[in-house]
């Protein structure tokens, strides 16, 4: 159900008032994707920074990335704000979830699964993922390893650091109204408990009102343009090698490798 944007603030509140149950039966009936409807409306420029990631310029047919795919304690724009823990039921009970490309959900445009994938969650700081914000937000990360013969175009797109955003395919369990209106006491107390841990929290504060959900079924997680929740950058497209290990030049052989060491160390001295 759709929450008109075209009221005043006395007429809002009594549109949810009246018409609470349904709306919370309408994002729980349905499979829900963290896209951007009205992207415009929530993206906060205090908050905003570009989180870098560099192509990658070796010769491979394979990639290990670490995208986002969700972020918690932030209001989207569907008006939700994840709340942390919201994944651990699903990610301890589903084997069936898988890395897409822009939610087409064929074989055509998955990207990972099964063996090549791996889900879980992560608390980072909003710095680390490019933010101005302070405090934490956890994070849904999916380990995927992307191959050119499963998924050429994305394969290329995580490549070439192109896949700046990401969304989650998911069913909302549990959701609860939260309102900036003490004589609702159930949704101010769920206003209360949450909105001095929402990094946009001044945004929240001028609508007056949110969606906690507080547990989610993750079905998939995608590559996408712009998701409603922008703050889900790749993190890594580059995890082939752990840290420090040298990284041989394409086409050179171990004895040619063996040869330039000896030609660097003999012009050394050692005590």
């Amino acid at each position: 159900m759709e929450i008109p944007k075209n009221l005043s603030k006395s007429e809002l509140f009594a549109f949810l008032q009246n018409n609470q149950g349904r709306i919370i039966a309408d994002k729980k009936a349905q499979i829900k994707y963290a896209d951007a409807f009205n992207f415009g409306c929530v993206a906060d420029k205090d908050g905003e920074a570009e989180k870098a990631n560099k192509p990658i310029t070796e010769d491979t047919n394979e990639i290990k990335v670490k995208p986002v795919i969700n972020t918690t304690n932030l209001m989207d724009s569907h008006d939700d704000v994840h709340i942390p823990g919201l994944w651990t039921k699903s990610l301890k009970e589903s084997k069936d979830i898988y890395h897409d490309q822009e939610h087409a959900g064929t074989l055509a445009s998955t990207i990972s699964d099964y063996d090549d994938l791996k889900a879980y969650t992560e608390t980072l700081t909003w710095k680390e993922l490019g933010q101005k914000w302070e405090g934490e937000t956890q994070a849904l990360i999916f380990e995927s390893k992307v191959k050119k013969e499963r998924n050429d175009f994305m394969f290329n797109q995580y490549k070439q650091a192109r896949v700046k955003q990401h969304s989650v395919g998911m069913r909302y369990v549990k959701v609860a109204m939260a309102m900036d209106l003490k004589s609702e006491p159930e949704p101010y107390a769920v206003w209360k408990k949450y909105i001095d841990t929402i990094a946009n929290k001044e945004q929240v504060e001028r609508q007056g009102y949110f969606f906690a959900v507080t547990e989610a079924k993750v079905i998939e997680g995608s590559a996408v343009k712009r998701g409603s929740n922008w703050v889900t950058p790749t993190l890594d497209n580059n995890m082939n090698l752990e840290p420090g290990e040298p990284t041989p030049e394409p086409g050179k052989t171990t004895q040619e490798i063996s040869e330039e060491i000896k030609t660097v160390f003999k012009n050394f001295k050692f005590n």
